[in-house]
């Protein structure tokens, strides 16, 4: 029980701590913000490589490939909607009025679907808690500078917030998902390896690697190893 309430609960936090951070810090100009950003990217391309995949690749002959690969298109076409805020940034409008449906829509239903593994995983939890810090960041800036209303703006965190402990709770308690839970999670790898994969991209943008991120990413890959 105490297992399943931390899995609900700690996505829940990660929002509120985005939230507080974007109050008192520039999440798109802070160097600690981009240093969390890239050590968030490399926990979770490794959590992904060294476990989901050989995970959902017990039955070689189950056509896992194309469901990742799908995954990865939604992803693109997510982002799309999104403007990239999965990968910190945000290229809205500020000072609009009008109500983000687009962007709630797909950051809800990437939410939802990166629940859907956790709920026997606590390191695949962590580097979902870890990666939807900055991404609650990003968001909170967009909306606070926004003109929607403050009761607005709570509903649009609240409901982001809610969107991954319920794709746990449909996992574990909807009997058609978990029957074909493996070919759902093959869709979250695709989505990861995109959001992971962008990241260190855009880490490493121009080519410019300095020690701090190279070292932040490193630590990422051998928590996901050792823990």
């Amino acid at each position: 029980m105490l297992t399943n309430l931390y899995i609900y609960l700690l996505p829940i936090l990660a929002v509120a701590v985005g939230y507080l951070i974007s109050l008192f810090l520039k999440p798109g100009s802070s160097s600690g913000f981009k240093l969390l950003l890239a050590f968030s990217g490399a926990y979770l391309l490794a959590v992904t490589v060294l476990e989901l995949l050989p995970d959902v690749y017990r039955d070689p002959d189950s056509g896992i490939g194309v469901f990742i690969m799908l995954g990865l298109l939604l992803q693109i076409i997510l982002e799309f909607l999104s403007k990239g805020v999965e990968h910190g940034h945000l290229h809205f409008q500020e000072n609009s009025a009008a109500f983000p449906v687009l962007l709630l829509f797909s950051l809800s239903l990437h939410s939802l679907l990166e629940g859907f593994p956790l709920d026997n995983d606590n390191h695949l939890l962590h580097g979902v808690v870890v990666h939807k810090v900055p991404v609650a960041a990003i968001l909170s800036v967009f909306l606070v500078h926004s003109k929607l209303s403050k009761t607005k703006v709570f509903l649009f965190l609240a409901f982001f917030a809610l969107m991954t402990p319920l794709g746990s709770w449909l996992k574990n308690n909807v009997e058609f998902i978990s029957e074909y839970s493996t070919f759902v999670n093959a869709v979250v790898i695709g989505i990861f390896l995109h959001v992971s994969t962008t990241i260190l991209f855009e880490a490493s943008k121009n080519h410019s690697f300095n020690a701090s991120k190279l070292a932040v990413i490193i630590l990422g890959i051998l928590l996901a190893y050792f823990i």
